[in-house]
């Protein structure tokens, strides 16, 4: 017999809380409901809410597009990474759970295989790809918690408005820097800040 749900309708229906209703109204009790079952029921799937929160994390990971793989591994750390960015930002009330919780469940690791995978054909040592695994991935985190789940509400000019004007004549490298954030596309200052990185790993590509 069929299960009556799979942990990607599960996973798909505890995203669509958060997005609609914000974090706070997931439990296992609106995920029931937004089933169309009971709450028992939803235990036959997830032990508790850490578990129902890495599906969470799990679902939005999995709908990330996959980029086509090239023969530039440069160019494919930096296509996954990019849309790694751009999936964890369409969905900001879910940011906390990306930024706490681990993956469980094999249903998001389609993407994060892929960044593996492109870094592996830079020629790396073991160590080296664990550490640029952890470097990009780390970049993708905290440029999402920069400008969805950073301490100032608003777009990401504004803030850079209002941290410039905190700095102010006391701090006034911070000052300068968030003139050139209140100009500059949040989308280019990340491309450009992960060519760097990617850059960087170059570096350490064994010759």
């Amino acid at each position: 017999m069929r299960a009556r749900f799979t942990v990607h309708e599960i996973a798909g229906a505890a995203l669509r809380i958060v997005d609609e209703q914000g974090l706070a109204a997931l439990s296992m009790r609106s995920l029931a409901t937004a089933l169309g079952t009971g709450p028992m029921t939803v235990y036959n799937y997830v032990a508790d809410k850490a578990g129902l929160e890495e599906l969470v994390v799990a679902a939005v990971v999995a709908e990330i597009p996959l980029p086509e793989p090239t023969d530039d591994w440069r160019h494919d750390v930096h296509a996954i990474a990019y849309a790694m960015w751009e999936g964890v930002r369409a969905h900001p009330a879910a940011v906390p759970l990306v930024l706490t919780r681990r993956m469980s469940s094999p249903t998001g690791f389609a993407i994060v295989d892929a960044l593996v995978a492109a870094l592996g054909r830079a020629g790396l040592t073991d160590t080296g790809l664990l550490a640029a695994f952890h470097g990009v991935f780390g970049f993708v985190i905290g440029g999402a918690q920069s400008t969805l789940a950073g301490p100032l509400t608003g777009s990401a000019t504004e803030a850079a408005d209002r941290i410039g004007s905190v700095a102010g004549a006391e701090h006034p490298h911070i000052a300068a820097l968030a003139k050139v954030a209140i100009t500059t596309p949040v989308e280019d200052d990340f491309a450009r800040g992960l060519r760097m990185l990617i850059d960087g790993i170059a570096c350490h590509v064994q010759p």
